[in-house]
């Protein structure tokens, strides 16, 4: 069995583990990854990259579509194509993988064990070698557990790939359903509910539309998609015996407000959320902690167990990309015996990319109010804004939540055009423990779609000047 020995070794190579293996280069670590399936992970591969890809090509198409409105005549009905749809989608992964590659091979030389891996002992890892089935066992001083997470499934409704699709499905399905039914409201349902009702599919999307956003971001979301002739089933839970499942497609029978309704589809696609991967990789042999399906790490992610770190997806803290990209820089700054600044995961921005596309940090006002805050709000819609009205995105609104005592900034939500870039500066606001009045005294260029936010906080103390 063949021995390998370096500083750190990390399980897995999704953004969180190239975000630490590069790091760990630049503080002059010796590292090595191990990654059963190709560098990038679930984001690249399966979820961020692709999606959005998937999202731009619809936004071109509503653009076309709505082309007269700014003077441009097409003559002719202009046609969808969704294999070329799904051929760049498969070509923008392809190029960043590429990228990736490049990284990992020439600038960093970072070693990438291509296996299965599990934990052995405390500074071991043991790999099963893809292409030979050999075993090889990697020695690190310290070891990083980055395994990810995988979409949920529903109870007795199993995937098929086919008829019954997740998110990994998707991004490579072959073929467009004309009936669709949604299953979840989180970021990934109605992100896909977009595509799909703006590619011309019939969508029905069943449950809560965004049951994490703030209420007025919940009720905004729901109005558009409703607009938009998206079937929303809200408030339903269907359980097994309500799903029949063929070869032909999926019918769906629940009572909504008590009425019987029946809905058709040619495809299921479930986004119940995620579940972290810490079946087989030596966690039980270890000993080490997870609580509700997901590995227990402290603020520098450190499990119960010296030298084993969590990062990403697979703590369970905040399921998204970026924040495992600093969840890896964390922990190997510590590692390198750096004293790295703790993450508040309340000031890390959330984007959903539907149509319109939502960005939100730190607390709603339902949760402030719960917490014990009182709280002032600030609103302000974006039919004012002239960027927005050039656009033709007018629909949606800004909200900032204040702490009516010190007037910081605990939460800031917008949904309409350009939220998810937008949302940066609210974040660097709740990082900076900004105040509603500082965010005031912020000049915002015009025209642009920012000033939006300058203007919600001008709201919160009754002073917008544009509504």
């Amino acid at each position: 069995m063949a021995q390998n020995e370096f500083d750190v070794v990390i399980l897995g190579a999704g953004t969180g583990g190239y975000y630490a293996a590069f790091r760990a280069k630049q503080l002059g670590l010796n590292v090595a990854v191990v990654e059963r399936d190709k560098v990038g992970g679930v984001c690249l591969h399966r979820g961020c990259i692709p999606t959005k890809a998937f999202l731009k090509s619809a936004s071109v198409l509503d653009t076309v579509n709505r082309a007269s409105e700014f003077g441009v005549d097409i003559k002719g009905d202009a046609v969808f194509n969704y294999d070329t749809a799904l051929k760049r989608s498969l070509a923008v992964v392809n190029k960043q993988y590429t990228g990736l590659q490049f990284l990992f091979d020439k600038k960093n030389k970072v070693p990438v064990f291509q296996g299965d891996g599990k934990l052995i002992s405390k500074n071991q890892v043991e790999v099963t070698l893809n292409d030979s089935g050999e075993k090889v066992v990697l020695t690190g001083k310290y070891i990083i557990i980055n395994t990810g997470s995988r979409p949920r499934a529903i109870d007795g409704v199993p995937y098929d790939g086919k008829v019954v699709i997740n998110s990994d499905h998707a991004v490579v399905l072959e073929k467009l359903p004309k009936r669709i039914i949604v299953r979840g409201g989180g970021a990934t349902g109605v992100e896909w509910a977009s595509v799909y009702q703006r590619y011309g599919s019939e969508v029905t999307l069943v449950g809560n539309v965004v049951p994490n956003e703030d209420g007025d971001i919940r009720k905004e979301l729901t109005k558009q998609f409703k607009r938009q002739k998206i079937n929303v089933l809200e408030g339903v839970r269907p359980k097994p015996e309500n799903w029949k499942v063929t070869d032909k497609g999926v019918t769906l029978t629940v009572d909504v407000k008590g009425k019987e309704t029946v809905v058709e589809a040619d495809v299921l696609l479930v986004a119940t959320g995620r579940q972290p991967n810490i079946e087989n990789i030596g966690l039980e042999t270890l000993g080490i902690k997870t609580d509700k399906g997901a590995i227990v790490v402290d603020d520098m992610m450190r499990t119960n167990v010296d030298g084993i770190y969590a990062i990403g997806d697979v703590n369970g803290i905040q399921m998204l990309a970026h924040t495992a990209g600093h969840h890896g820089i964390i922990a190997v700054e510590h590692i390198a015996g750096h004293n790295p600044f703790p993450l508040d995961h309340l000031n890390v921005p959330t984007c959903t990319y539907c149509h319109p596309e939502i960005g939100s940090v730190g607390l709603s006002e339902e949760d402030a109010k719960e917490l014990g805050y009182e709280v002032m709000i600030g609103k302000f819609p974006m039919m004012p804004n002239g960027k927005a009205v050039i656009e033709g995105e007018a629909e949606g609104l800004t909200k900032i939540v204040v702490d009516a005592d010190t007037h910081d900034i605990l939460g800031v939500h917008i949904i309409g055009p350009h939220a998810t870039e937008l949302i940066a500066e609210a974040g660097l606001a709740r990082f900076l423990n900004a105040s509603a009045e500082e965010l005031t005294m912020t000049v915002h260029p015009h025209p642009t779609v920012s000033e939006v936010i300058g203007q919600a906080a001008m709201d919160v103390f009754g002073q917008a000047i544009d509504m």
